[in-house]
């Protein structure tokens, strides 16, 4: 779970709904400063036990450096409805929730779209990638996730929520989960208000949305493969302490991928908000790279040749 340090809006960013094809989804939106070229528009999809304001710390220099940052809760997440059915929840719905966001961005023809996904949200962003008629995007950024499933240890807490969600309900899961030591000392770090902003983002999201997402990281696939064959650049990003998929688990990944591959120190799962300035530039580096390798070949961005 990402924990933002501060909920501080940066300027330029605007809340509310982004209507979709498949209904409404609560959103960031930050837009570039004024005289400031438009370099393209990023897709920022937040991770288990998540939401928009994950990605709060990267909303600033990635607008500064021209790119339109919208982060969005998905369905059942914070602040967007979700039903209380597990079915709601398959991968493929949550896949089909970002190509549909995505759509609803409005950007003029030719604007790229970059698609980064944290964590689970990672996993739906690659389903996203790997539909049948899938939206063109610009590139793909798997931050903070890896091939399959989560490792054992991270299995062995999953496992727990999933089981004890639905027999001890929210609030005595959450006073349970305050009680481990990695807790006690995130919680005595933070904010008041970011605390009570967890506490209340754990009671918002719905419990089928929680217990669907944990059991898809503990049975995920190797996709890799899949992934490999489509033709979309790739950054596989994660902090030097990734706790949920070991930092060589992500570097085979990447080497398997062929994708650019940058580990930001001292983050251990969400370089968002442990490192946001690091993370910050290598995802403007690698969407400059992108850029650069079209001009140069003559080609223009996927979203370009959309008819």
């Amino acid at each position: 779970m990402s924990r933002p340090p501060s909920l501080v809006l940066p300027p330029r960013t605007h809340t509310g709904l982004l209507e979709t094809d498949r209904g409404p989804f609560a959103a960031l939106d930050c837009t570039p400063p004024a005289g400031v070229p438009r370099a393209g528009t990023a897709l920022l999809v937040p991770g288990f036990m998540g939401s928009k304001e994950d990605f709060l710390p990267l909303l600033r220099p990635l607008s500064e450096a021209g790119y339109r940052a919208v982060a969005i809760d998905g369905r059942g997440q914070h602040e967007t409805t979700g039903p209380a059915d597990e079915e709601a929840y398959a991968q493929h719905e949550l896949a089909a929730d970002v190509a549909a966001q995505a759509r609803a961005l409005g950007e003029e023809p030719g604007t790229p779209v970059h698609l980064l996904g944290h964590s689970m949200g990672a996993l739906a962003a690659r389903r996203a990638v790997l539909a049948p008629d899938p939206f063109p995007w610009a590139s793909l950024t798997v931050m903070g996730s890896g091939p399959a499933a989560v490792q054992p240890e991270q299995q062995k807490r999953l496992r727990l929520l999933v089981d004890w969600l639905p027999v001890l309900g929210k609030e005595a899961l959450w006073q349970e989960m305050q009680k481990s030591p990695r807790s006690d000392r995130t919680t005595a770090e933070l904010l008041p208000e970011v605390a009570d902003f967890l506490y209340l983002r754990w009671l918002n999201t719905v419990s089928e949305q929680l217990t669907t997402t944990g059991r898809q990281l503990l049975t995920e696939p190797d996709r890799v493969a899949e992934l490999a064959a489509t033709p979309i650049p790739k950054l596989v990003l994660s902090g030097s302490n990734d706790y949920a998929w070991p930092v060589p688990w992500q570097d085979s990944m990447a080497s398997r991928l062929a994708a650019d591959r940058t580990i930001i120190e001292g983050a251990d799962h969400s370089p968002n908000v442990e490192r946001p300035i690091e993370t910050a530039r290598a995802l403007i580096a690698f969407w400059q790279r992108i850029s650069a390798r079209e001009r140069e070949s003559g080609t223009c961005s996927p979203l370009a040749v959309r008819s």
